[in-house]
């Protein structure tokens, strides 16, 4: 039987609120909780993260060409989400894209014993994760605007940026979990 922790993931001052809620083995390494999240959000991984504990360690890929600022930096894989979330309350940052600056607050909501055979899994969420390089919240309110005004001079630009149609409303825990193998 294993640890199973039920876990929120939750966009730092998004308004409104968008966040996802799993299920996860509690000795999942934090890279590979990384890569869980770039799925269960809608992220392409396709920058640089860290984890940031509730005592200020951190946890991320040491990247060689990046060596200033990575000197307190402990490697992901490394750590396990036990042990970074040690009681039900407990919370840690998790940071996707240093220049956009997505920040998620990661709570750990409640522990369980069980089988471990389905995991990860997403039960629910709400809302579109942003698109990725749309210059962090401040953009992605900006990006809404945009699309949401046919006659805004930037409208059928941003539309061909997106290259998709945006639903900021729409979330699909089936097409998540999807993503993640189950």
């Amino acid at each position: 039987m294993a640890k199973i922790f039920q876990i929120k993931i939750s966009l730092k001052n998004a308004k409104p609120p968008i966040w996802r809620r799993i299920k996860i083995d509690a000795a999942t390494d934090l890279e590979t909780f990384h890569n869980v999240l770039q799925d269960v959000m809608g992220w392409t991984n396709s920058h640089l993260f860290e984890f940031v504990a509730s005592d200020k360690k951190r946890y991320g890929i040491i990247d060689d060409e990046y060596v200033d600022g990575y000197e307190d930096v402990t490697e992901a894989s490394e750590a396990t989400l036990q042990d970074v979330l040690k009681r039900e309350g407990s919370k840690i940052i998790y940071v996707y894209d240093f220049g956009d600056c997505w920040e998620h607050e990661i709570l750990l909501e409640e522990q369980s014993v069980g089988d471990d055979g389905d995991l990860p899994i997403c039960i629910t969420g709400k809302k579109a994760c942003p698109p990725e390089d749309c210059g962090g919240l401040w953009g992605y309110y900006d990006m809404l605007i945009i699309i949401k005004d046919k006659k805004h001079p930037e409208h059928k630009e941003m539309l061909e940026w997106l290259g998709f149609d945006f639903d900021p409303d729409h979330f699909d825990k089936n097409e998540v979990n999807e993503l993640i193998g189950n």
